[in-house]
């Protein structure tokens, strides 16, 4: 079965108080996207890349894969106004029978043992969505206050969120809405049901200067 990764890294770095887009802030001296996509390319021999970047940062994109990376197994493609459409132009750029992981480019500690489960997952199932259990509290606000909610009951959501071809690209042709945050809720307003599968404690999101110390001190370990 073929295998792409539409990696999508358009984020700013105004939460990591920061005029470059956290993707291209260096961890233990190479750019966070490096450590995505070393991971994804040393999983499978034939997985393809798809990287959408925001498109005045094309060139410093190309500049990553021209310095650590065969070219000829990755892709770059302009993000668009939102996730949903930035994932949506990555997805165009497929036209064959595929097994797709959609992933943040800074959650970039994942392993490819994660990547591997979630590709065997959505063979069987037709969908993988990697997930962690809440080790807090967790309370939902109303209108009129707030109460708590069963916490064993939460999932924390990650990503590769991964689906077979026949079930993603379809239900990206629908129209967007502010509630579709990720591939898995775009899928069930398709109709579909997602599957569920244990995610990665390590696999944390490059957001604010916290995230940073804490991925190095993970790197170095």
């Amino acid at each position: 079965m073929k295998k792409y990764a539409v990696i999508v890294a358009g984020g700013s770095g105004s939460r990591m108080h920061s005029n470059l887009p956290k993707q291209f802030l260096l961890l233990n001296g190479k750019p966070v996207l490096f450590y995505t996509l070393d991971t994804f390319l040393k999983s499978y021999k034939d997985l393809q890349i798809i990287l959408v970047l925001p498109e005045d940062h094309i060139a410093a994109g190309q500049e990553i894969i021209d310095a650590f990376f065969n070219y000829d197994r990755i892709r770059i493609t302009a993000g668009g106004r939102t996730r949903f459409h930035s994932v949506q132009n990555g997805l165009q750029l497929i036209t064959e029978e595929s097994i797709i992981f959609v992933h943040d480019g800074v959650r970039c500690l994942l392993t490819t043992d994660l990547i591997h489960r979630c590709y065997k997952a959505a063979i069987e199932f037709g969908s993988a969505i990697p997930v962690i259990d809440s080790k807090d509290s967790v309370r939902i606000v109303l209108e009129d206050g707030n109460e708590p909610l069963e916490r064993s009951k939460i999932k924390l959501v990650q990503t590769p969120q991964t689906f077979h071809s026949k079930i993603l690209l379809p239900a990206y042709k629908i129209d967007y809405k502010d509630k579709y945050t990720d591939e898995a809720t775009v899928a069930e307003a398709f109709g579909l049901k997602v599957h569920l599968i244990e995610g990665e404690e390590g696999n944390i999101k490059i957001t604010r200067p916290v995230d940073l110390t804490v991925a190095e001190g993970m790197i170095i370990g």
